[in-house]
């Protein structure tokens, strides 16, 4: 689980496509705490470390993974987003992120508004359900409030601070690039319940609570 805050904008050193995975070796200059099997979310997407090296560690893609994902365009020399799993003690400046990207968006305009920056992506019509004015989305990581809905265009309007440009590579990218989305988790959840008819069973809970009183 992420928070959806990034740490910092790691390089990729090597981006090796073995046919079976996609192997990343990235740098990770503040990340003095890395175990191999540990989850990092790479532009959104949860890999697990494989390999630790002075200032660097690899992850493996599944090529599932680089289907639905942004990662797919991902060369040495490029930047990517970086954070590490959540603690406990952690606290939680965005929202909760899994790091399960649901699908990628095209950015359609960039627009600078004072020091902000407008961006305007075109989102799968199936995910738009969840997109909620002022509510959270993760962008290739970056937790952010949707400054707008524009369900008939499909498409979600954020308002990107200065600390957002300068932390994440966000601001680096164009029209027509694609980027990864993740839902907000409980709408999610909220939307899978309220299809599945299942309602919450107050009375069984009661009974189970009384058992352990």
């Amino acid at each position: 689980m992420f928070t959806g805050i990034i740490e910092q904008i790691g390089e990729v050193k090597i981006a090796e496509d073995t046919g079976a995975h996609t192997v990343f070796e990235i740098t990770a200059g503040i990340f003095d705490d890395l175990r191999l099997g540990d989850s990092i979310s790479v532009n959104g997407t949860c890999l697990t470390v494989t390999d630790i090296k002075e200032g660097s560690f690899t992850v493996e893609m599944v090529n599932e993974t680089k289907r639905i994902t942004s990662l797919d365009k991902v060369e040495a020399g490029m930047g990517v987003n970086l954070e590490r799993a959540l603690t406990l003690s952690t606290r939680l400046g965005g929202h909760i992120v899994s790091g399960h990207v649901d699908g990628t968006g095209e950015i359609t305009s960039v627009d600078d508004d004072g020091s902000a920056q407008v961006m305007h992506i075109a989102c799968p019509s199936s995910l738009m359900k969840y997109m909620v004015k002022k509510g959270s989305v993760a962008v290739d990581g970056i937790s952010l409030t949707l400054f707008d809905v524009d369900l008939e265009a499909s498409e979600i309007i954020l308002n990107l601070i200065p600390e957002t440009q300068e932390r994440t590579t966000l601001a680096q990218k164009d029209k027509g690039e694609r980027v990864n989305i993740e839902a907000d988790m409980l709408m999610k959840h909220v939307d899978h319940l309220l299809r599945s008819g299942g309602t919450l069973n107050i009375g069984a809970l009661e009974e189970v609570g009384d058992r352990h009183v």
